[in-house]
């Protein structure tokens, strides 16, 4: 399992692959270097008996059209390797084919108070399932965080209560 936060700035270089400048011995040069995603991937492959998961937190965050690129298809099961309609491409730096192993399993996280969610790319949301995690205020009632007298459980669902009231339901806090 691996674990990366999109922002604004996050890139295909990052998370693919990418050109990065190397100093050996005072000379300059430049090398293809992979991305988190492209590691995750090979990683699957290597070990293809294992499920591998690569979760991305604040997926709402980062530019996913330029992050992913051409790899937006290639995410789609039917289109994995091994799939009825599996699909390479090749990639802009190396020049390598490349495909995404049907072990690897991708989890996309997101704040939905976060105003950018409304601009989630439709290429995104049509490749992902959406479950809404709502807080569990009865997680902390019988936890190792318990506080003596002081009922967390209550504390947080008054809280949660008037920020539903004051805000709306995207702007309760959780549980975690």
């Amino acid at each position: 399992m691996e674990f990366l936060t999109f922002h604004q700035s996050y890139s295909y270089e990052e998370f693919v692959e990418g050109i990065r400048p190397r100093t050996v011995a005072g000379a300059i040069s430049y090398e293809v270097e992979s991305g988190a995603f492209k590691h995750m991937c090979d990683r699957a492959r290597s070990r293809s008996t294992t499920n591998h998961v690569l979760v991305i937190d604040e997926i709402n965050r980062g530019n996913v059209a330029r992050i992913f690129g051409e790899l937006i298809t290639l995410i789609e099961d039917d289109k994995r390797e091994g799939a009825t309609e599996a699909t390479t491409c090749r990639l802009p730096y190396s020049g390598e084919q490349f495909s995404v192993p049907s072990n690897l399993f991708l989890v996309g996280t997101m704040n939905t108070a976060d105003r950018s969610v409304e601009a989630l790319d439709t290429a995104l949301r049509r490749r992902f399932s959406f479950k809404e995690i709502m807080p569990r205020p009865q997680l902390l009632s019988d936890s190792e965080y318990a506080i003596p007298d002081l009922d967390l459980q209550a504390l947080l669902e008054t809280i949660n209560r008037r920020l539903e009231r004051l805000l709306d339901r995207d702007h309760q806090i959780g549980h975690a």
